[in-house]
């Protein structure tokens, strides 16, 4: 009876101290630590580690959640041998975290389809997994929501609320014209400069930023800025996507064919 008593108090501490992780595990660590012979501190270690371990997973889910990736990729996934150009081990140190210490930032510059969208993406759950907060975001969302926020006078309050994120990936820089968004562009990536790191993809080289922006001045500026604290990875080779649907058609075809001979070797009777 006393067991349950201070097991139900246990319970209760443990909501209140928000300790989930703790609550959780402290049952069936209390019995290996009897059969094993452990000390009271050692218990304790066991308890505190399990709660630590809980709370870094909580946390990964969390962040996860909140970088809102279209889709969750790996660097494991990605097939570096169609990208000569781009150096897996520059791609893989970037991974580890210490240009988003630095508030340094990464270009991703080649032609649609080259896998620099999926580079990003899992550069970004790579830093989720450093402990880092990280959001990912296309340009035109972005500078959809700038417009937004500028036309119901709130934007300062929009900003600040980008501050919170070690990490913003903006994906698809040049894809659509930015003549009406392109200031508002450029006060997002200028108020992050030296704050906060920025992973840009985009299918245009640096002189025709231009034809995004409309205006020399702005672009030279921006450039200036994003340039300063930053890694540029080229992406050049066939087409990533391409190569995906036709290394999928060519193995459906295989399974079709492969289905058509069974069919014929052993009609149905």
């Amino acid at each position: 009876m006393a067991d349950d008593i201070h097991a139900a108090m246990v319970d209760i501490y443990c909501k209140e101290l928000k300790m989930p992780g703790l609550r959780k595990a402290y049952a069936s660590l209390a019995r290996e630590a009897i059969q094993n012979g452990q000390s009271m501190v050692q218990y304790l270690a066991g308890c505190l580690a399990e709660e630590l371990e809980s709370r870094k997973q909580s946390r990964l889910q969390t962040y996860t959640r909140q970088a809102r990736f279209p889709t969750y990729k790996t660097l494991q996934d990605f097939d570096f041998a169609a990208i000569p150009a781009l150096s897996k081990q520059r791609v893989l140190h970037l991974a580890e975290g210490e240009f988003i210490r630095n508030k340094e930032n990464v270009i991703c510059m080649g032609a649609s389809g080259t896998g620099k969208t999926h580079v990003a993406i899992a550069i970004g759950m790579a830093a989720i997994a450093a402990g880092y907060r990280v959001r990912f975001i296309t340009v035109m969302q972005l500078v959809q929501e700038l417009l937004q926020a500028e036309s119901e006078y709130r934007l300062p309050r929009y900003l600040r609320t980008w501050d919170k994120y070690d990490l913003v990936c903006l994906d698809e820089l040049g894809y659509v014209s930015l003549s009406q968004g392109g200031p508002l562009l450029f006060q997002f990536c200028a108020d992050r400069y030296e704050k906060g790191s920025l992973l840009i993809t985009t299918n245009l080289e640096f002189a025709k930023w231009t034809d995004v922006f409309h205006d020399v001045t702005l672009t030279t500026a921006l450039l200036d800025r994003l340039t300063h604290h930053s890694h540029i990875l080229l992406f050049e080779g066939e087409s990533y996507r391409f190569r995906e649907s036709q290394r999928k058609t060519i193995n459906e075809n295989l399974r079709r064919n492969g289905d058509e001979l069974h069919e014929t070797r052993n009609p149905a009777v």
